[in-house]
């Protein structure tokens, strides 16, 4: 980063929220009207003074949605949130003998996090092996693009999920669903290619099923078709809630699971946040990735800096979704009274995050202070590194 660039990102940053971290000192926060002056007090000519866009949308209550008897889904793309170019989400809801049909997605890899109920999956590789699992709220699973499967409601509860594909661009009502292509193949060709009789042929859908309505699923998980096809050495499953990484701070905890925890989620990392009431997710930034959140429940604000003076506050609460484009800088408040829960996605396989106090700290205190007009006492008190959320 060059000198003009940082000194922008601590102006603004710094003078516009950085009342956390200069508060200790016991000097005056500055106006925020200030925060896009040059150090000669004019605005520089070349910055461009558009503000950011929306970056929280109400996933739960989008009106790009589908309703049936089995469930309902209802999604966020570029074409609902048009920020989130490079992840699009889904809410999904099972109830008891509900199933998302067989399909495939050409253009982009489905994660999902469980929410409520049990779901069962099943997927085939492109090497021919099969692999079905259960999941239970926390556990999250990962498709890379093209393969086949489907999800059922498992027992006599309803089941839900966030579904995550690594594309902004890429809708849920547009996958290729097994009973969409079978309605528009003639009669003898899908004749010759099952090797069923016209009787049964006669008896399938007309159009696709998306989310159908069958026997309720029970467990244990059944037998496959053919009993002889292998079971899948790539395990698509991992239990985000019980085995991620844990990272505890004094107001909440971050778990972490990427490629290197889950090495078939090679586009995506996943994250798992709790911020208690009243506490802060420190000012930083992510050099790798974009940020896709979801929130769980509770509420709370993200503030999110986007160079030449341009900072953003919105608020969010359950079953709406953030996103923070990659290098923006910001934070997240819990603003409620009870628990703000996040499950957050970033488009890369590695985990990376620069935080504001680590940047600060790896200075000279000298060098600070004359950043911000600081005594050379003052600079040093700065909180320490990896404080996280407190």
């Amino acid at each position: 980063m060059g000198t003009t660039t940082r000194r922008k990102f601590l102006s603004a940053t710094s003078l516009s929220t950085m009342g956390v971290i200069i508060a200790a000192t016991g000097i005056n926060a500055i106006s925020p009207d200030t925060a896009v002056a040059s150090p000669s007090g004019k605005i520089s000519s070349d910055a461009p003074q558009t503000e950011l866009e929306d970056f929280v949308f109400d996933l739960a209550n989008s009106k790009a949605g589908w309703l049936g008897a089995g469930g309902s889904a209802k999604e966020a793309t570029v074409e609902e949130f048009p920020v989130s170019q490079s992840i699009a989400g889904v809410i999904m809801r099972l109830n008891p003998g509900g199933f998302r049909e067989l399909h495939w997605h050409s253009i982009a890899a489905e994660w999902a996090f469980i929410l409520e109920g049990k779901v069962r999956t099943t997927v085939i590789t492109p090497d021919g092996s099969t692999s079905t699992d259960e999941f239970e709220v926390g556990d999250i699973w990962y498709f890379p693009k093209g393969y086949g499967h489907s999800l059922q409601c498992v027992g006599n509860e309803p089941c839900a999920f966030v579904l995550g594909f690594d594309n902004g661009h890429f809708s849920e009502f547009g996958t290729f669903s097994v009973t969409d292509w079978v309605s528009h193949i003639s009669p003898d060709i899908l004749a010759h290619n099952s090797g069923l009789p016209a009787s049964a042929l006669a008896v399938l859908p007309k159009k696709e099923l998306y989310i159908g309505k069958g026997k309720i699923a029970v467990e244990p998980i059944p037998r496959n078709v053919d009993p002889n096809i292998p079971a899948s050495y790539s395990s698509h499953k991992f239990r985000l809630e019980t085995d991620g990484i844990k990272q505890e701070f004094k107001g909440g905890y971050i778990k972490v699971v990427s490629s290197k925890e889950f090495p078939i989620q090679t586009t995506l990392t996943s994250l798992r946040m709790n911020i208690e009431p009243g506490a802060l997710r420190e000012l930083h930034w992510h050099p790798n990735a974009d940020e896709w959140q979801y929130v769980i429940s509770g509420q709370g604000r993200v503030s999110i800096f986007g160079s030449h003076g341009r900072v953003k506050t919105m608020d969010y609460s359950k079953g709406m979704v953030s996103f923070i484009k990659q290098g923006y800088g910001h934070y997240i408040e819990n603003t409620g009274k009870e628990t703000l829960k996040l499950v957050i996605l970033f488009n890369s396989p590695i985990y990376q995050e620069l935080t504001l106090n680590d940047w600060l700290n790896a200075n000279p205190a000298q060098l600070v202070a004359d950043h911000f007009g600081l005594t050379l006492d003052q600079a040093k008190s700065i909180s320490k590194p990896q404080r996280g959320i407190f």
